[in-house]
């Protein structure tokens, strides 16, 4: 490759390995663990048992318990990890290129954290006929929307700031201000005293905002330094806004008063969305008097359908316990698209006056994942009050191979601890829940790291890749949950019950 060609490729090598690289936030790292406050309390084993609208997250079929009710809650996902970077150096021979030695290098661990954010829960139901019940609903995913250190948002500082102590820059500076919502209409019918059928229809909306730093040097280092900081290009990478199709259905089967046996299972998404792309290229002089014009960009990729399957037993009086289970498909988010739309390099030193960033494939390839989980909740009363207590625990497998984990998508195998309480006041109940994710640490050996500094470049390819996800990781989570459950109208069939009273509503003793 001639020094004219490597410099016209620099600047293009720029610009398209911050697209496709800030462009895979949208992943399995952001959502952590189940979702809803009472459902939490008993570590998401709410397949069979759910009775209020928290079911609209887990089996619609459950909403037909609900009746008429209005549910309010919230989450605060409190998410921090630590991240220690190990990357390999090769020493190669002058004369021949070939490489005579490699050694580790480990840099300072960073820690990413989480700002105070209440995910909420916000839904409402009516039954208009004793075998329909119908509801709307407004919920998030419990999400982990990490910041490292030295966030810059364009305010004007230097890249040099940007590096110092963030060695995870070229994974992830901030996830600050993105944003998922599911809006669901949903529905539940009991055709017999013995069965409940649901189904919920909406879209995933919302945006994401992803702040990276990439480097501008192209493989082998033919004019720089791969990491060197006055290379790097601060990318901001805002998708959205995101309207992508939702849908779940759901059956719940009680065959005797004290068994219920629910499956449900969520339907693919696909999201297809509009982006914008913001650039700070490097601070080297081939890039002083460059600019960047066009910054819209389509991206695409696929989310998982998944099967939840859970029995729960009442036959101890009040006491409701469940065992559950899920699979998820996330085998199928594979690689995500990037097409951008006349986003180009202008005046770059020794390049063509303009440069248009190509269509660009990333490979993600994720892997299946599986979770069981255990939980249930005991009423009893106080002075008269009906109180309920909950508990459960639950362990899923990562959906993130090890190869590919990096701080940007952050996944492990992990255990979730939790309990939960109630008190009911007339109609109104009141619900907290305290949950810990005890997430596996991992470590992605800098031989086996599989993501590199993208580039479109195919000519000449680096014969070593500077791989930027090695090292030790380490996460956990503690959510704090509080909601209000107010019940105007309960459920009824016009026939003999077969279910026997919740244990969230246990009979005061005279």
């Amino acid at each position: 490759m001639t020094l004219s060609l490597t410099k016209r490729l620099l600047g293009l090598a720029a610009l398209a390995a911050t697209v496709s690289s800030a462009s895979i936030a949208p992943a399995a790292g952001l959502y952590y663990g189940d979702r809803g406050v009472r459902p939490l309390g008993r570590a998401g084993a709410f397949i069979a048992g759910g009775d209020d609208l928290g079911a609209i997250a887990y089996n619609p079929a459950g909403l037909y318990e609900a009746g008429g009710q209005v549910l309010v809650d919230g989450g605060w996902v409190h998410f921090t990890s630590d991240y220690t970077r190990q990357t390999l150096l090769h020493q190669t021979d002058p004369n021949t290129g070939q490489t005579v030695g490699t050694t580790v290098q480990t840099f300072a661990p960073v820690h990413g954290s989480t700002p105070f954010l209440p995910i909420p829960t916000l839904a409402v139901s009516f039954q208009p006929h004793p075998k329909w019940v119908v509801a709307l609903g407004v919920f998030a995913p419990y999400a982990a929307l990490p910041t490292y250190p030295s966030a810059d948002d364009f305010k004007g500082k230097s890249t040099a700031d940007i590096a110092n102590g963030s060695p995870q820059r070229y994974s992830l500076v901030t996830l600050d201000g993105s944003a998922l919502a599911v809006i669901a209409a949903g529905a539940a019918f009991a055709p017999t005293r013995n069965w409940r059928l649901g189904v919920t229809a909406g879209m995933l909306t919302g945006k994401f905002n992803t702040t990276v730093a990439f480097s501008g040097c192209i493989p082998e280092r033919f004019l720089c330094a791969q990491e060197s900081p006055s290379w790097d290009v601060l990318t901001q990478l805002d998708v959205g806004p995101i309207f992508a199709p939702y849908g779940s259905l759901g059956a719940v089967w009680i065959p005797t008063p004290s068994l219920r046996v629910g499956v449900s299972s969520q339907l693919p998404i696909y999201v297809r969305s509009s982006a914008t792309v913001r650039t700070r290229l490097p601070a080297t002089p081939i890039f002083e008097k460059a600019t960047q014009s066009g910054e819209a960009a389509d991206v695409a990729f696929d989310l998982p359908w998944n099967v939840k399957i859970g029995v729960e037993t009442r036959v101890i009086e009040n006491l409701r316990v469940e065992l559950g289970g899920a699979f998820e498909r996330w085998s199928m988010h594979d690689s995500i698209r990037m097409t951008p739309h006349n986003i180009a390099l202008n005046d770059v030193a020794l390049l063509p006056k303009q440069l248009f960033i190509p269509a660009i494939s990333l490979q993600r390839n994720f892997q299946d994942s599986a979770s069981v989980r255990l939980g249930g909740e005991y009423g009893f009363t106080v002075d008269n009050v009906p109180l309920t207590a909950r508990a459960g625990v639950s362990y899923e497998s990562s959906a993130i191979p090890r190869e590919y984990l990096s701080v940007l998508t952050l996944d492990a195998g992990k255990i979730t601890t939790a309990i939960g309480a109630s008190v009911k006041l007339g109609k109104l109940r009141v619900d907290v829940t305290y949950a810990h994710l005890f997430a596996f640490d991992t470590t992605v050996d800098p031989k086996e790291a599989k993501i590199t500094q993208v580039s479109p470049v195919n000519a000449n390819a680096a014969k070593n890749p500077d791989y930027i996800n090695g090292g030790v990781y380490s996460q956990r989570a503690d959510v704090i949950g509080l909601g209000i459950a107010y019940t105007f109208d309960p459920a009824h069939t016009g026939e003999d019950p077969v279910v026997e009273p919740a244990a969230s509503t246990p009979k005061a003793k005279k």
